[in-house]
Formats: C-alpha cells, structure tokens, sequence
C-alpha cells in the first residue's frame, strides 16, 4: 500500500491507499477510537471492496498519527475528516463516486459528516449504538440519531453479541449482523462478503 500524510487544521493525518485498476467508486474507512487501521475488519473489508472494483483509502487521525489512543472531540474528529476526504476528493479518487465509512468512532464521524463529504454512501462497522453508563449515572442517549440523519444508503455490519447493541433497521439503513462482538474479529468472511455485495449493487452516484 502507498502512504500518504494529508495536513488538516489538526495536524497531519495519513491515508493508506489501495489503488485498483479502473476503479469505479473509492471508499474511504476510519478507525475506532483507540484502534487503528490494521483492525481485523477493516482489513477484511478493504480486500472485499478492491475486488468489488473500489480504491480504498485507509485512513488514520491526527491524533492517531501523532501517537495518542485517546481521541478528542467530535467536532475535531470530524474537522480533520472532511479534510482529508476533501483531499483525495481532489487527488487520487478525483471523478469517483465516493462512499466513506469506518470501524466504530470512524463509523460515527463517517455518519456525522456524510453530507458535507459528499458521500454516495456510508459503511458503518460496529457502530457503538449505546455508550457505556457510569456506575450512578442515567444510561447516556443513544446514538441512534447519527444513522438516522444521514440521508445515502448506509449499510450497518454488527457483531450479534455487541455491547454497545444493535441498531434497528431503518428508513434508509440495512442492518446485518454476523457472529461475534464489537470487534468483528470471529466472521471476517463473512463481513467482506456483506460488504463487497453492497458496494456492488450500491447506485452510482455522480462526484462532487
């Protein structure tokens, strides 16, 4: 894979492209919060999609590029995403239809920020559903309304036994679940076939 650093307000980020031969959509994929991008899922999922005919785009956040596990905040998260796919926009996936996605946070921020990139679709992989609650503390509000807003197709890959749950299906979402938990590590197969199926039936959908 090429490595490229991108600058965005927030530092440089960097994109690890794989770059097909006539390719006729890219996807651009996030990691999770203190993950990165050799996630088990997303390996899988970038193989799928360049047999599907889709350059792929890898792509790590400042704060991951400069050493940090934790992230910060989702307007900064968010800020340095529509940078770099801006970027690439611009460069190597120029006139490709573009769908964006990620593991997790990046599947989040890839929900969140869906319309100002542009995107044909969105790819979200073990989307957190419902944080965590503090011991004491009134469960925090779901998540739910991050999918709810995007308005291009978005395929939702959940791990049956989450703890962060399972989003219901949805006007304008599909859902599909696969053994295991959040890391999506017991049925890699079977997420790149999901995954690869609906990138090849996803309509086309000209580049901004």
């Amino acid at each position: 894979m090429e490595t490229i650093a991108i600058e965005t307000s927030h530092g440089p980020a960097r994109a690890h492209l794989l770059l097909v031969a006539a390719a006729h959509g890219a996807l651009v994929l996030g990691h999770g919060a203190g993950g990165g991008v050799g996630a088990p899922d997303l390996v899988a999922v970038t193989a799928a999609a360049g047999a599907a005919g889709f350059s792929v785009a890898l792509v790590e956040q400042p704060y991951r590029v400069a050493g940090r596990r934790s992230p910060p905040r989702a307007p900064v998260l968010d800020a340095a995403w529509i940078a770099v796919v801006a970027h690439l926009r611009q460069g190597v996936f120029a006139g490709l239809p573009l769908v964006v996605g990620g593991r997790s946070s990046g599947a989040r921020v890839a929900c969140r920020t869906a319309a100002a990139t542009g995107a044909a679709g969105v790819l979200a992989l073990a989307f957190p559903l419902q944080p965590s609650a503090r011991a004491g503390k009134e469960p925090p509000p779901s998540r739910l309304p991050e999918l709810a807003a995007v308005r291009v197709p978005v395929l939702v890959v959940q791990g049956a036994s989450d703890p962060f749950g399972i989003p219901p299906a949805g006007d304008g979402w599909t859902v599909v679940t696969v053994a295991g938990d959040h890391a999506l590590r017991s049925d890699r197969a079977r997420v790149a076939s999901v995954t690869g199926a609906w990138l090849a039936n996803l309509p086309e959908r000209p580049a901004s």
